[in-house]
């Protein structure tokens, strides 16, 4: 044990072979990355509007957004071993931050129906739209309440970090779970409604379909694109991080607390930093869902919620960014898209009788039942897609094949 925790805080030790592989690995992802980005511009702005598009515009909003969420979590649960089921609270609080600053001054009194407008009375993208003009001030202005959303969620996670990450195990799941629930219902109350707007919707804030520049009388749309570059930059942070000397030590804190610190690890700071850090980028998920809902509601971000981001990284993998993405993915497209057709009552023109609304989740929690019992450790395991690794595991097989033929001539002759 103490030999692993070795070298994954000093990298130098590892074979020098992993860093063609890597080098190998990231070539490839920059080609796909290219064509996903060429991809979704052409989606939003050339192919035209069918029952195709608009069943798969959704899902890849939406799955690129619970990727994120997905990964925060892994973050904390499968990268440094702490046991967390705050994540619905975490991208509440991340999801109202967006919406009370970017929802437009003259639309405070309509939103704020009941609470006299309100008490925040300006907005951030309208802000920088009357200086950069509106394109400009209303992407800008959407990143910058994106970042104070996981700003704000990460100074929630530091505060109660402080009595919470001194629980381990069940206990921390629980307080965890308990602080998710205590700040829906505080989100609720009619006494914080000039912030909150009680238990009534957030709506009219800047929204995915206002990422668009105008050119003339054309307009270049990047709709579906913004959640992907969010997403996809926030999840390359997370990369990075867990890489790091940083990310060594909280593996190396999953792995054995005990061996950790004898390694001269402080456990309390590394789980802060992990715990703070999950909470800033589930903050950020929380703010780009309410972009893709439109509206933000407490009661929508429920423990169902935590316990479906917590299925997706199971069945993804714990330990496995890839697999969180993955998973993240068929599990929207599964629930959102593919399955949906077992709700209506026939397949094509045939009528099959229990084919019935509510039909759809039994199903699919047979398909997810089945996943979990024949792939214990989620589809990837704690391993990431890797090209290069693919490539070993076929020449190994190869040689593994050569090697039995070779064996067999010779025991013919």
């Amino acid at each position: 044990m103490g030999k692993r925790i070795n070298e994954m805080i000093n990298p130098a030790l590892r074979n020098p072979e992993e860093q063609k592989a890597k080098k190998l690995d990231l070539t490839v992802a920059a080609v796909l990355l290219a064509v996903l980005l060429v991809f979704l511009i052409v989606l939003d702005n050339v192919l035209p509007q069918n029952s195709f598009t608009l069943m798969l515009i959704p899902v890849l909003k939406k799955g690129a957004i619970y990727s994120l969420a997905c990964v925060s979590m892994n973050l904390l649960n499968g990268f440094t071993g702490l046991f967390s089921l705050g994540q619905a609270g975490f991208m509440l609080v991340g999801a109202y931050t967006y919406a009370i600053f970017s929802i437009p001054s003259g639309q405070h009194n309509a939103v704020y129906q009941y609470f006299d407008g309100g008490a925040i009375k300006f907005s951030i993208p309208e802000l920088l739209s009357g200086v950069l003009g509106d394109t400009a001030g209303s992407f800008l202005g959407s990143i910058i309440c994106i970042i104070l959303a996981g700003l704000v969620v990460a100074a929630f996670a530091a505060l109660i970090g402080i009595p919470v990450l001194r629980l381990k195990s069940d206990y921390l799941a629980i307080a965890s779970l308990g602080f998710a629930e205590i700040i829906r219902a505080i989100f609720q109350w009619n006494g914080l409604g000039a912030v909150t707007n009680g238990s009534n919707l957030l709506r009219k804030y800047t929204a995915f379909s206002n990422m668009k520049i105008d050119i003339g009388s054309f307009s270049l749309k990047f709709s579906t694109l913004f959640p992907f570059l969010i997403a996809g930059l926030s999840i390359l942070v997370i990369v990075l991080l867990i890489n790091s000397s940083y990310g060594r030590a909280f593996k190396a804190i999953r792995d054995d607390e005990i061996a950790a610190e004898a390694m001269g690890i402080n456990l309390f700071k590394h789980k802060m930093l992990s715990f703070v850090i999950s909470s800033f980028f589930a903050g950020v998920a929380g703010a780009l869902l309410a972009m893709y809902q439109t509206t933000v509601q407490a009661s929508t971000f429920n423990t169902t919620m935590t316990y479906e981001i917590l299925l997706m990284v199971v069945i993804g993998g714990i330990g496995s960014i890839s697999g969180s993405c993955i998973a993240a993915f068929l599990y929207i497209a599964c629930s959102e898209w593919w399955l949906r057709f077992l709700d209506s009552g026939a397949i094509g023109s045939i009528s099959v009788p229990f084919f019935r609304d509510g039909f759809r989740k039994v199903v699919f929690s047979v398909v997810i039942m089945v996943i979990v019992l024949f792939f214990s450790k989620g589809i990837m395991g704690d391993k990431e897609l890797s090209l290069s690794r693919m490539i070993k595991k076929s020449k190994a097989k190869r040689a593994a094949r050569a090697e039995a033929k070779a064996a067999e001539g010779g025991e013919a002759k």
